[in-house]
């Protein structure tokens, strides 16, 4: 890296025989120019014009990368987010939306991890500073305040694609970069996931990110500064997005010469800084001085507590959880483990090393492995690229077989819980219904965003299930009482208070509570299709019932 373009060696002994030959003057003397020295200069042309497959003549540049390249990538994503209107998991809102929301409007609801300091407020800031934008610019409509973040969301998404593509067209060539983006673009979970607000969709990003500087061998875009720097963000974000990256940054450090200086010089000040900025973050929005990521790692690490919310067997990582993110990826990416190059196998470590440590918690989710879903690409688009005979065939039917996952998931699957906020911003849009009106969702806990799909201070209210932390092993939370006997509960619970004019339930509980329903004057009002695949708790459609105004 220290040394100059290749041709400046040449160049140099060209000069100078040139100089010995003509006396010592720039151009020789009484002698014509020798072929020699012709030859000499198109060799210098060419060095300096490099074959388009090699990186050269690629058109406009944009992050350095060809530009039409990236607005294809960005306009997909963008078709994407739109494209994606179902629910995953309650953290996409939770833990991103509704806090953004209670900073910049100073009312909502925040859960009890904020409570506790569990959680950082580095990435709410993110899309509190858009909302703080349309609010000055008077344009906060319901519709942008969902919408843009998503969108924001869903550029980022794309420009690591960009960057995974990159990264491989570095290392290896355009051939094998072409194959490896056209994997990560048709997979159905990356489609998924990309465009929430998720911690774990931005893990995912800054993960690519940083490994588009990593100093792997061979890699023309290395900077130990940065990429650590990126993997410090995602650590603030989430601090187990570490998980991946222990194997990375030993690797790292067993091969760098020089490891005074990337510890005093890297590790240190990237550390330090990265960690100051985000202590300063939560000390003005908690009020006080408080360290999230290490309360993080303690609750779900160390103390095991995410089991609260559900525990699973130690291999279903391994038997359901990758498997089925990967979907009709599989055989490619174990093809992709045999035919790639040994210096791709720290990637491989780095798979397999973040399944086995997730699968020592007993929480699990498919989520929690998808910043792995990029590395497995590159063994992927590897294996696309090695094929001979089979390999049209074989892009069919990756296309195909993760077309209708993408769309079913994003357009149908889970839906109720963003429709049936539609019918709640209704009562908003009229000033009269706020007045009077007011909402109990009585649904497994978090099942439906709250403000930031409303943005009006309507009267709104939710079971609770925050998790038992002084060790008392007989606790209930108060979803659960409800569900252990629904009529009842109401009963108890609104024998002198005043009744809601909305509920809002799953439609497994109707007949539970129908005599309550009757009895005191509701009515359905609107039925709201959530899954085709009703489980538990959870029924197939969403209702509505309105109480009577006498």
């Amino acid at each position: 890296s220290e040394r100059g373009p290749p041709g400046r060696e040449a160049r140099c002994r060209a000069e100078s025989d040139m100089q010995a030959g003509g006396g010592g003057g720039f151009f020789p003397r009484g002698r014509p120019r020798s072929a020699d020295t012709v030859r000499l200069r198109k060799r210098k042309s060419a060095l300096y014009s490099a074959a388009p497959g090699a990186g050269g003549e690629r058109g406009p540049d944009l992050i350095g990368e060809n530009i039409y390249l990236v607005l294809f990538t960005i306009t997909l994503r963008v078709l994407n987010c739109f494209l994606v209107q179902t629910s995953f998991v309650p953290d996409e809102y939770w833990q991103s939306l509704e806090v953004a929301h209670h900073m910049v409007f100073n009312y909502g609801y925040l859960t009890w991890e904020w409570a506790e300091g569990l959680r950082g407020y580095s990435y709410p800031l993110l899309f509190a500073t858009i909302y703080r934008v349309l609010q000055l610019l008077a344009k906060d409509d319901v519709q942008l305040l969902i919408w843009i973040p998503r969108l924001v969301q869903a550029v980022l998404s794309a420009l690591a694609d960009v960057k995974l593509y990159s990264l491989v067209r570095h290392l290896e060539n355009a051939e094998t970069a072409k194959w490896v983006y056209l994997c990560q673009l048709c997979s159905w979970f990356t489609w998924y996931c990309c465009t929430r607000t998720l911690t774990n969709t931005m893990e995912t990003v800054l993960t690519i990110f940083a490994l588009f500087y990593y100093p792997l061998e061979g890699s023309k875009t290395r900077s130990s500064c940065k990429y650590l720097t990126l993997v410090a963000l995602a650590f603030i974000i989430r601090p187990t997005a570490v998980i991946p990256w222990i194997p990375l940054v030993l690797w790292h450090f067993w091969q760098e010469q020089k490891k005074v200086d990337l510890v005093l010089y890297s590790y240190i000040p990237v550390g330090l800084v990265t960690l100051g900025i985000s202590l300063i973050i939560d000390r003005v929005f908690f009020g006080e001085w408080i360290l999230v990521q290490l309360k993080f790692l303690k609750f779900n690490v160390l103390q095991n507590l995410g089991t609260f919310y559900g525990s699973h067997p130690w291999h279903w990582y391994l038997t359901q959880g990758l498997p089925v993110i990967l979907g009709t990826h599989l055989p490619f990416f174990i093809h992709g483990c045999i035919q790639a190059p040994k210096r791709y196998r720290i990637f491989l470590v780095v798979v397999v090393w973040t399944v086995l440590v997730y699968s020592t918690l007993s929480h699990k989710e498919f989520r929690f492995i998808y910043p792995v879903l990029p590395f497995c690409m590159v063994f992927c688009g590897y294996s696309l690229k090695q094929l001979k005979t089979w390999k049209k065939s074989a892009i069919t039917f990756l296309l195909l077989s993760n077309l209708l996952p993408a769309l079913y998931t994003g357009l149908i699957h889970q839906r109720g819980s963003l429709d049936v906020m539609l019918h709640m911003q209704q009562l908003c849009n009229n000033s009269s219904n706020q007045s009077w009106a007011s909402v109990f969702v009585m649904m497994p806990c978090h099942s439906t965003p709250l403000y930031s799909h409303v943005h009006c201070p309507l009267p709104m209210r939710f079971l609770q299930c925050p998790p038992d932390l002084t060790g008392n092993e007989s606790y209930l939370d108060e979803a659960d009482i409800f569900y252990s006997n629904p009529f009842k509960w109401l009963n108890e619970e609104f024998y002198n208070g005043t009744l809601p004019t909305h509920l809002v339930f799953f439609s497994v509980l109707e007949q539970e509570i129908s005599s309550f329903l009757a009895l005191n004057g509701y009515e359905k009002t609107a039925t709201v299709f959530h899954t085709h695949m009703p489980q538990g708790r959870i029924g197939s459609h969403i209702y509505i019932y309105t109480r009577r105004v006498k």
